[in-house]
């Protein structure tokens, strides 16, 4: 399974060292359960169980809100980048914005 930590199959890496990065990960399909999942109201729409006093179709919400926190946590660190990736991506925009300093100070050449 590809993610940002494995890339896809065939995937290439750059030439200078940074590596390629791709947001096409299958878990960012998970992302959208706290989507779809509230606006099934029918499946939540009642009063009983209530829960201090609140109707089950407003304390179930809440329990979406943390729903979509913890999708959102998964999601992130499944698909983060290795600290190898890390350290080279900070190598090459350090990298560049030397190149682009003394570009600027050579006048572009």
């Amino acid at each position: 399974m590809a993610s940002a930590v494995t890339p896809p199959a065939g995937t290439p890496r750059s030439t200078d060292g940074a590596p390629v990065r791709s947001d096409r990960s299958p878990w960012n399909w998970l992302l959208l359960v706290p989507i779809v999942v509230p606006l099934l109201v029918p499946i939540y729409n009642r009063v009983e169980p209530t829960l201090f006093g609140w109707p089950f179709f407003y304390w179930v919400q809440l329990l979406f809100v943390g729903l979509g926190v913890l999708t959102t946590v998964l999601v992130y660190r499944a698909t983060r980048r290795s600290p190898a990736d890390q350290a080279a991506a900070r190598a090459a925009v350090t990298r560049d914005a030397a190149a682009r300093t003394t570009d600027d100070r050579t006048g572009g050449h």
